[in-house]
């Protein structure tokens, strides 16, 4: 890379679970909130900043499809800033992070912040033939939150696409339920010491007549067990084996870090956190969209000349739980480098917030072990796979 990027400070919105506290506040306002504390926790005056890049897959609200305009001038950024939606499906917020520092590499700028986020709770039904006139019968709504959650080649829910990667691969509905009774316990155990707590910023949420103050995730179920998940029904195939309980939550949320040129960074006293190092973005089969962690980890790897080994944590996005046994039977990850804090199934899985979600969890996790190197990565809708290589500074 002709720079060094550096990333530095870092903040979420507590996670919403779907049509719940989170439902009644706009997208813009989870943005405006989570780049106004990432900036905070940064150190960097918003007067410094010129690029605003904002990851997002569904756009709701009226100011959806102008988001990252909306959410710069909303955070403080000068007018004669610059902003720019990206959308790369479950990782367009790590796609906002490369995008802003393939800006400043190229010159085009010095210091981004970057992230992204979902109020899937505030998707829009859809009348598709009203716009030119409908001339007799019932016209039908369509939920846009369907088109997020829809492979646009086969129409399979995403859903399906693991139950396919499940049966071609033999991963079993034990294994599954395995997984995701161990992601809610490790959620509730990092609530619990209050290393989730330390990535987000708090905020006021409608309650009744009254507002009250937001602090925590709302969808981690960590009492959850094995026993009670294998008693769930299969939620995509009638004899299939991904179930709601081992599937990634419906979940609102916005989460942005401050992307900079190391020498921008340093001038400005920034609170360095890591390097950001490379990354790999690869397309797999649509049908089984949820194996792309392992070829894009696998090519990062092969970029870098590093091994499994060689990177202390992992995190991976648990958007099924076969995303991840297939990570770990392919590649060979130890289950004690990998999502140690819960994941999506626990956590909940907004994927524009999601990968600077689990870039804050991973830079955060090698600040507090000493670590020196961790990877994000995610499976993507439509088949692709994406993985971000971070090098703590």
């Amino acid at each position: 890379m002709a720079r060094e990027i550096l990333i530095a400070g870092g903040m979420r919105t507590p996670f919403g679970d779907f049509g719940k506290s989170l439902r009644d506040v706009s997208l813009a306002t989870l943005g405006i909130h989570a780049a106004k504390a990432a900036m905070n926790a940064a150190g960097v005056e918003s007067a410094a900043v010129d690029h605003l890049v904002w990851g997002n897959v569904l756009p709701v609200d009226q100011e959806g499809y102008l988001m990252a305009r909306v959410v710069g001038l909303g955070s403080g950024l000068p007018e004669a800033s610059c902003a720019l939606n990206v959308s790369r499906a479950c990782g367009s917020g790590a796609q906002a992070i490369v995008t802003a520092a393939e800006q400043i590499m190229s010159g085009h700028g010095s210091v981004a912040v970057a992230g992204g986020g979902e109020n899937f709770s505030r998707a829009p039904f859809l009348v598709t033939t009203a716009r030119w006139g409908h001339k007799r019968g019932p016209q039908t709504m369509v939920d846009a939150l369907d088109f997020a959650y829809r492979d646009p080649f086969s129409l399979e829910l995403m859903g399906e696409t693991a139950e396919n990667l499940a049966a071609d691969e033999g991963y079993e509905r034990a294994q599954m339920d395995e997984w995701a009774a161990m992601s809610q316990a490790r959620a509730g155990a990092a609530m619990k010491s209050g290393f989730l707590a330390r990535q987000i910023a708090p905020i006021e949420v409608p309650d009744g007549r009254v507002t009250r103050l937001m602090t925590e995730d709302e969808f981690p179920r960590p009492s959850v067990t094995v026993e009670k998940l294998a008693k769930m029904s299969p939620a995509f195939r009638k004899d299939g084996k991904v179930t709601a309980g081992n599937s990634s939550g419906v979940t609102d949320g916005a989460a942005m870090v401050v992307v900079a040129d190391a020498v921008r960074a340093r001038q400005l006293n920034l609170k360095i956190r890591a390097r950001l190092v490379d990354w790999a973005i690869v397309g797999v089969p649509p049908r089984i969209m949820g194996c792309g962690p392992v070829p894009a980890i696998s090519k990062l790897l092969e970029q870098q000349g590093l091994k499994v080994s060689d990177i202390d944590y992992f995190e991976i996005n648990e958007a099924f739980a076969a995303v991840n046994l297939h990570a770990e039977r392919k590649l060979g990850i130890p289950r004690d480098r990998t999502n140690l804090y819960g994941g999506g199934i626990s956590i909940g899985h907004p994927p524009g917030a999601t990968g600077a979600r689990l870039t804050l969890v991973a830079l955060q996790h090698l600040e507090e072990t000493g670590g020196r190197r961790a990877i994000v990565s995610m499976c993507l809708g439509a088949g692709q796979g994406m993985a971000v290589l971070f090098e703590r500074v």
